[in-house]
């Protein structure tokens, strides 16, 4: 029994997967966010590979024609030239490394959502234990994901052999192929490979998330007795809590028992609600609410009511009015005087005394 406290096989409660998350222990694939921002870049260049190309070609050739700052161009300033050479490179590149920047983004915030920690980053002795980093190092994960690594680059190359097996002949015809031809058919080529490789590359990268949240719940179980320690500490001990409940429901009882036979009429829901009342106008200035309960105290109420010959009326809206507005001990407010009067002469009326 004891090895089955300590045996990890319960999944992980929401607290404890809160706990993990903040400490940046979450499941996410590298893989898949690789892929995500290589299909980006790939959009990027089919979409605005044109455009990059005039702009970069507009920049060469003012640069020599000497349009640009610093001509002619000397070793006074050849500074100069450099300088705005960069910013209209920079011009050209920022809006493709923002996107790019979106994408990644984006790639990390599917997987994980929301998560901003520095706790990964906090400095950790045990790191430095050399004998634990050669554990680590040959340890059977780290040898599934070497056999892993492997297994996908074969996979990658082996798409890339078949679809430059499907282009040799237009490979070998491109000598004799104008330059722009030329380059124009090793573009498309290089598209098709890389939406191959890219589409493998996603279906791996979305096979290896889905392994990866897996082993992330395995490892995040918790045995029966973690499981049993964190309801403690969250809910309070249920042995302390279900002590609690049986000695309030005694206290209960106990008041229903002196006090209920004492009442003069019982107005109930017929069953839910429960309102036991009584007056005496030598010494009280409005009747009182004795006792009251819902389901299981009200069954007591009725229980207790019955033996001890007290009248029991049902007036539903009444008992629930009572139950809501009036508390036990206290007497009714006045907007109840009226309709517990009418009660209370119909309670005496059918016993026979004055009202």
């Amino acid at each position: 029994m004891a090895e089955d406290m300590g045996q990890r096989t319960e999944l992980p409660t929401e607290r404890k997967r809160a706990q993990a998350r903040e400490k940046g222990q979450v499941a996410r694939s590298p893989d898949l966010a690789a892929a995500v921002d290589l299909a980006g870049a790939a959009l990027l260049v089919w979409f605005l590979g044109a455009s990059l190309v005039s702009g970069l070609k507009l920049m060469l050739q003012r640069s020599l024609a000497g349009e640009g700052p610093g001509a002619p161009l000397d070793v006074r300033s050849v500074g100069e030239a450099f300088a705005w050479t960069m910013v209209q490179g920079m011009w050209v590149a920022v809006p493709v490394i923002a996107i790019m920047w979106v994408i990644a983004c984006l790639a990390q915030y599917f997987q994980v959502g929301w998560l901003l920690t520095l706790q990964p980053l906090a400095p950790k002795l045990d790191r430095l234990n050399p004998v634990a980093g050669l554990a680590r190092l040959f340890s059977r994960r780290s040898l599934v994901k070497t056999v892993v690594s492997v297994v996908k680059l074969f996979v990658v190359v082996w798409v890339v052999v078949l679809v430059m097996r499907g282009r040799i002949d237009e490979l070998a015809a491109l000598p004799a192929a104008s330059a722009l031809a030329a380059f124009e058919q090793i573009f498309l080529i290089v598209m098709e490979v890389a939406a191959y490789v890219l589409a493998v590359m996603l279906l791996i990268g979305l096979c290896d998330w889905s392994y990866q949240r897996w082993q992330h719940t395995q490892d995040l179980k918790m045995s029966k007795q973690e499981v049993k320690d964190e309801r403690k500490s969250g809910e309070g001990d249920p042995e302390v809590k279900a002590r609690r409940m049986r000695i309030a429901r005694e206290l209960a009882m106990q008041r229903i028992r002196r006090d209920v036979p004492k009442a003069d009429v019982i107005v109930t829901n017929p069953t839910h609600y429960a309102v036991a009342l009584k007056y005496d106008a030598a010494t009280m200035a409005a009747p009182k609410v004795v006792a009251k309960g819902v389901d299981w105290l009200a069954l007591r109420i009725r229980e207790v009511g019955v033996a001890h010959g007290v009248p029991i009326v049902e007036k539903p809206p009444l008992a629930r009015a009572l139950y809501a507005g009036v508390e036990e001990g206290r007497t009714i407010s006045p907007e109840f005087y009226q309709a517990v009067a009418e009660l209370l002469a119909y309670v005496y009326r059918i016993q026979g005394r004055a009202a």
